[in-house]
């Protein structure tokens, strides 16, 4: 990660989401395409796809990176455990809750820090940390008191 933080350049944030962008509008006009009338046919209704259409596609993305993610995590398998030893429906409800606060947190301050912070800077902070908890484990017996 150092490395490739290094060689990223300052704008390759900006040309990253520039390129996400223009990637979405052609997205947007390959949709519109499609539901444009068929002009010689005679027919001048087009198809539209409601509002909850785009919302769920969104929300199936949503939940299927977060699922496959979280498969087989420490968290699921503590979770499993917590479900065994004590009360189902609180560690549903509790899991649920805590699992949406974590996830929210998550989506609003990558998108502030985003805004504030180029990816070289967020990539080479990331590189850092990684190596200051690789050389801890090192150092530090993990079972020690």
């Amino acid at each position: 990660m150092l490395k490739e933080g290094c060689q990223m350049s300052q704008n390759e944030g900006q040309e990253e989401l520039e390129e996400v962008q223009m990637e979405l509008r052609q997205r947007e006009e390959e949709r519109e395409r499609e539901n444009a009338p068929d002009v010689e046919s005679g027919s001048a209704s087009a198809k539209k796809k409601s509002v909850w259409y785009e919302v769920s596609r969104i929300i199936l993305q949503a939940f299927t990176l977060t699922f496959l993610a979280e498969w087989g995590d420490r968290s699921q398998l503590t979770t499993i455990i917590l479900g065994a030893r004590e009360d189902v429906y609180g560690v549903i409800i509790g899991g649920i809750l805590g699992h949406s606060l974590c996830t929210g947190v998550a989506v609003l301050g990558g998108r502030m820090i985003a805004q504030k912070i180029s990816v070289r800077t967020v990539t080479i902070i990331g590189g850092i940390v990684f190596l200051v908890f690789a050389f801890s484990a090192l150092f530090f017996d993990p079972n020690a008191e």
